[in-house]
């Protein structure tokens, strides 16, 4: 049976191709097969429209093996008077189970078909069908550009051909470029002086660093190679300035830690100990005011179902200054995606990263927009080229030096740059292996500057013509040629002419000019928590809206699972006849709560695992609080969910023929509606308290079979071990049957068969009291407040982005 089922959950996948749809389909198919496998319904009670489902269902056939394994074997080989058949026979016979030997084989058999038949159409899906999306649906301005110059024969200009702007390349050639100052005039003068005028203001500033050191505790297994030392140092007195109008490269060997020290100056490390002195415009650096005015490149993670323009509009709707009024908002918007060229995609999809949307160089260039909107002094971007071609690489490059020529601070590590690209900085911070500068100074014409200063060096090779400088200078300094040669480049770097002017500059800028006061703001977020409750609900109500793979899809499986129960139960709420019949109507419920609260719950775990990742990288920008953030995504759940009961609801109520009074199908849509809130809540919390959503996933369902236990479905409270009961009153669903069961059954005064009172029957055998109703409609609304409560409290104290 567990072969068969993993068969079929991976031919589902296959046929889906899509996470949500896979896990929907997964669960209609358990529903199909539970449903109609004998163990709810015994066969005799399966409508005769829905007997095909018994035959097909594995579940049939694992079950009837098992039973008559079981209750033909001598154990149960006893006769009871007034029956000819054993005892085994005759509970075979009750729940419709052929008594016949050979149901052995048959179960078997049949369950090693499913296995071949299975993952044989596995296979086929893998070979037919191809991904519901492209992973580059969009194409870029240059790219179309390109395709009309090739059916027409033009001439597509360099720049349109992905180029880096040669104006500032160019511009070198008339600038010695030999000091720092000639560096930063030639960067501020060569500044495209339209771009320098947007319609917002913002103040430049500049960010120096001393001594920076940088450390962790020592690894166990460093320590097991007998390592004495309690920590392991990644930057050892690291120091260097950054300044407005001067794009710098942060450049190093895998493991010079560059994106350690860019971590460490943008204030994004969650761990480690940090020593030394970093100043904001000659003030001292706090987190607090300087992510208002700096934006960090984390990552390419945005929200995939809203447009560019609308996570632009969200972006700057929260970090701009509350006195910015909507239209300058607007206008200054458009004049950042002009700056970034993404003007033409401003109504795409942003998509999954290699699944929909926007291609890598694309999402590069929103994710400068993003900070770019929130107007920021310095921008801090960790290897903004890296897996990008020449083109898509030169096209990115090309936005971040616009931005440059705004007059800002920006600094980018890279990784094996081009020529082209490696000549658009001004100016290089170049690390070695083990966490210490080797060269902080200007690139110069064609990289002369950093030419001269490495073949200076005795026992540096000459750098070929036509060679690439990036290149060139990490091979001459790389750890291996520093063994060979005996050089020592960081202590080079320290006695030399450029350090002591280095450490003069920092010492200036470590000043703060006269009459400039220190960064402040009066509140910690740029807006009130109300303007963030509304942004995020707006931001929330565009996803859902957009994501039919999710919202549709739920509503699709709400009513086929309606019309399935419907037909499947068709009537049974109106027959009084024995307690059968009551535990059938009560089956009914069981299953559509299991199921439909089950996959309310396991749908909008990857929903939310997506967004979560999306909140990091907002939340380090302080964008919001946490409870915003939270407070939308409950909220946006709550009409979805009331639609979804009403579908089910007024479905199932009139199909199963329940009592048609107000106070009965009020109570039947309450129960229903807070209980898909409570799962759906509870597969959120989920997410919130674990590292990913496969962790998630996994957790959540050992809890659904806890509580599917302890329903009281499978075994009444009454009747449950006193030392288990306990679980039995924290079992979720318990008391959504309760409350179910007593509200349909619970004042019933018609009599069974045996003469028996309904009510009476519900209280001996359930422990179910009419008079107790209200006090479970408050444990079900309380269970849906307390995960919507943990899942906001989870998504303020835990963090499992590790840095």
């Amino acid at each position: 049976m567990n072969e068969a089922s993993s068969g079929l959950f991976r031919f589902i996948a296959g046929l889906a191709r899509h996470q949500v749809v896979a896990s929907t389909l997964g669960s209609f198919c358990i529903l199909i097969f539970m449903l109609t496998g004998g163990f709810v319904l015994a066969r005799e009670n399966v409508k005769k429209w829905w007997i095909w489902g018994y035959w097909i269902s594995p579940l049939m056939y694992a079950q009837n093996a098992l039973s008559v394994n079981e209750f033909l074997g001598h154990s149960w080989n006893k006769t009871i008077p007034g029956f000819k058949e054993p005892l085994g026979s005759l509970v075979l016979e009750s729940r419709g189970v052929f008594p016949d030997t050979k149901w052995y084989w048959i179960g078997a058999g049949a369950l090693l078909g499913y296995v071949l038949l299975f993952n044989i159409l596995y296979t086929v899906c893998l070979t037919f069908l191809d991904p519901f999306d492209s992973n580059q649906p969009t194409v870029s301005e240059e790219t179309l550009k390109i395709k009309q110059a090739n059916l027409t024969g033009e001439v597509v200009e360099a720049s349109s051909r992905g180029r880096v702007n040669n104006s500032t390349i160019a511009s070198r050639d008339t600038e010695d470029g030999s000091n720092d100052e000639s560096t930063s005039n030639h960067a501020t003068v060569n500044s495209s002086p339209g771009k320098k005028g947007m319609v917002l203001p913002f103040v430049p500033l500049s960010i120096t660093f001393d001594d920076i050191k940088y450390s962790v505790d020592m690894p166990q297994e460093i320590k097991a190679q007998g390592v004495a030392e309690s920590r392991l140092e990644l930057l050892k007195g690291i120091s260097g300035s950054f300044r407005p109008g001067v794009l710098t490269a942060l450049m190093g060997v895998s493991g010079a830690g560059k994106t350690t020290l860019m971590d460490v100056l943008a204030g994004r490390k969650t761990s480690g100990y940090i020593e030394g002195n970093i100043t904001i415009s000659g003030y001292p650096k706090k987190q607090e005011t300087f992510a208002r005015v700096s934006g960090c490149e984390q990552n390419d993670i945005h929200s995939p179902n809203v447009t560019v323009y609308e996570s632009l509009a969200f972006s700057s709707w929260l970090r701009l200054p509350a006195n910015v009024d909507s239209s300058t908002r607007k206008m200054f918007i458009d004049e950042v995606m002009e700056l970034v060229e993404l003007s033409p995609l401003k109504d795409a999809l942003v998509g999954l990263p290699g699944v929909s949307g926007l291609s890598t160089e694309q999402r590069k260039r929103l994710t400068i927009a993003v900070e770019l909107v929130a107007n920021p002094s310095i921008i801090f971007m960790d290897e903004p080229t890296s897996g990008l071609d020449a083109r898509a690489a030169a096209i990115v490059m090309r936005a971040i030096r616009n931005t440059v020529d705004t007059g800002r601070t920006v600094v980018c590590t890279i990784h094996q740059p081009s020529i082209d690209i490696f000549e658009s900085f001004d100016e290089l911070f170049l690390m070695k292996r083990g966490g210490e500068e080797i060269y902080v100074g200007p690139l110069g014409r064609h990289s002369c500057e950093l030419i001269r200063y490495f073949e200076a060096i005795e026992d540096v090779r000459k750098i070929k013509d036509g060679y690439n400088p990036s290149t060139w200078m990490l091979e001459e300094t790389s750890t291996t040629q520093e063994q060979m040669t005996g050089i020592n480049f960081s202590q080079v770097y320290k006695n030399s002419e450029l350090y002591r002017r280095n450490k003069n500059l920092i010492k200036e800028l470590s000043t703060p000019p006269e009459g400039s006061s220190d960064l402040s703001f009066p509140t910690q977020y740029s807006q009130t928590f109300l303007t963030q409750c509304f942004a995020c609900l707006w931001k929330q109500s565009l996803s859902y809206w957009r994501n039919p793979p999710y919202t549709a899809v739920k509503y699709f499986y709400t009513t086929v699972i309606a019309l399935l129960f419907g037909t499947m139960f068709w009537g049974i709420g109106k027959k009084r006849h024995n307690q059968q019949d009551l535990f059938n109507a009560m089956g009914s419920m069981y299953s559509s709560v299991l199921f439909m609260g089950v996959q309310n719950s396991a749908s909008v775990q990857p929903v939310v695992a997506v967004e979560r990742t999306v909140f990091y990288r907002e939340r380090a920008a302080h964008m919001y609080s946490p409870l915003p953030y939270a407070l939308g995504q409950v909220a946006i759940e709550l009409p979805y969910i009331f639609v979804q009961s009403l579908i089910y609801g007024v479905l199932v109520y009139a199909m199963i023929g329940f009592e048609w009074t107000v106070v009965k199908f009020f109570w039947y849509l309450f129960f229903m509606y807070f209980t898909l809130a409570y799962f759906t809540f509870y597969g959120m919390m989920s997410v919130g308290l674990t590292p990913n959503y496969n962790v998630a996933s996994v957790a959540s369902t050992a809890f659904y079979a806890l509580w599917n236990l302890f329903s009281g479905f499978i075994t009444p409270r009454t009747r449950i071990p006193i030392w288990w009961r306990w679980y039995y009153w924290l079992s979720p669903i318990a008391w959504t049957l309760n409350g179910l069961v007593t509200s349909q059954f619970g004042d019933v005064t018609e009599k069974f068969d045996n003469g028996v009172r309904v009510s009476d029957f519900v209280e001996s055998y359930f422990g179910y009291h009419h008079d107790f109703l209200w006090v479970v409609a408050v444990v079900v609304v309380s269970f849906a407040l307390l995960f919507a409560f943990l899942f906001g409290l989870s998504i303020k104290l835990f963090n499992f982005q590790k840095r």
